[in-house]
C-alpha cells in the first residue's frame, strides 16, 4: 500500500487529491453521560445519554514549488469545504435550509465516517519572490455527519495501511541518505520514490515534503 495516495471524497461526487499523505490522524469519540445531583446524599448513579458525533482532525501538505503556480489552487478548494451548495439532496434556498457537503476522507483501505468541516486553518509558509504562496498547510477538523462506524474495522483479507511520516528534503539530500536516515538502509530509497511518484530521484528541490511509508514488519 505504501504508493497510496489519500483523498478527500465530496458529496457532490468531486474528489480532492493530497498531494501528500498525512502524518497522522486523531479520532475522537465520546458518550453522553448525566449525573443529577443529590443534596444531602452521596454520588449519584450516572445515566447514559446517548453517543456523542465522532470527531476527527488531519494536517495536509501542499506544495506546487516544482510547478511555480499558486497553492491557492489546493487550499481553495479545501476552504471551499465550509460553503453552503444549495445543490445538495434536501437543499431549500426559499427556507434557508441549505448546508456545506460532507465529506469522507480515504487512505488504501482506509475510509473515514462522512463528516463535515467544522474549521480549516491554512498557513502559508513560503513564497515566490514575487509573493506568490507555493506551499501551505491546511489543518482541518471534522464532526461526524450521520451514525456510522468511525475509521472502523476494514477489509481483514487486505489490511490496513500502516501510517507514514513526513520528511522537509534540505539542501544535499539524496533519497539514499532519507532512506538511509528512516529505514537505516540506503537501499530502500525507491520506496519512497514510489510513495511520491519521484521519477528522477536526483532532482530533489530542497523543501519539498516527502511521505516516508513505514515498512510491513
Amino acid at each position: 500500500m505504501a504508493g497510496d495516495k489519500s483523498f478527500l471524497e465530496i458529496e457532490d461526487g468531486k474528489r480532492i487529491e493530497c498531494k501528500f499523505n498525512p502524518a497522522e490522524l486523531s479520532v475522537t469519540r465520546s458518550n453522553n453521560w448525566y449525573v443529577d445531583p443529590l443534596p444531602g446524599k452521596g454520588v449519584a448513579k450516572a445515566r447514559y445519554g446517548g453517543a456523542g458525533s465522532g470527531m476527527f482532525a488531519l494536517s495536509l501538505f501542499f506544495d506546487t514549488t516544482d510547478t511555480g503556480q499558486p497553492v491557492t489552487s489546493y487550499t481553495g478548494q479545501i476552504l471551499g469545504l465550509l460553503e453552503v451548495n444549495p445543490k445538495l439532496p434536501g437543499s431549500d434556498e426559499a427556507s434557508g435550509n441549505v448546508r456545506p457537503p460532507w465529506v469522507r476522507f480515504h487512505w488504501g483501505q482506509l475510509h473515514s465516517f462522512k463528516a463535515v468541516v467544522t474549521s480549516a486553518t491554512v498557513n502559508f509558509d513560503y513564497f515566490s519572490s514575487e509573493g506568490t504562496p507555493l506551499r501551505a498547510r491546511a489543518d482541518l477538523t471534522l464532526l461526524q455527519f450521520e451514525e456510522e462506524m468511525a475509521f472502523g474495522r476494514q477489509n481483514p483479507t487486505s489490511g490496513t495501511p500502516r501510517p507514514h511520516r513526513v520528511h522537509r528534503i534540505s539542501p544535499g539530500e539524496t533519497l539514499d541518505r532519507i532512506a538511509a536516515a528512516h529505514y537505516g538502509d540506503p537501499t530502500r530509497w525507491r520506496t519512497i520514490a514510489a510513495a511520491n511518484g519521484i521519477e528522477d530521484p536526483f532532482a530533489l528541490r530542497p523543501g519539498t515534503l516527502l511521505s516516508i511509508p513505514r515498512l510491513e514488519g
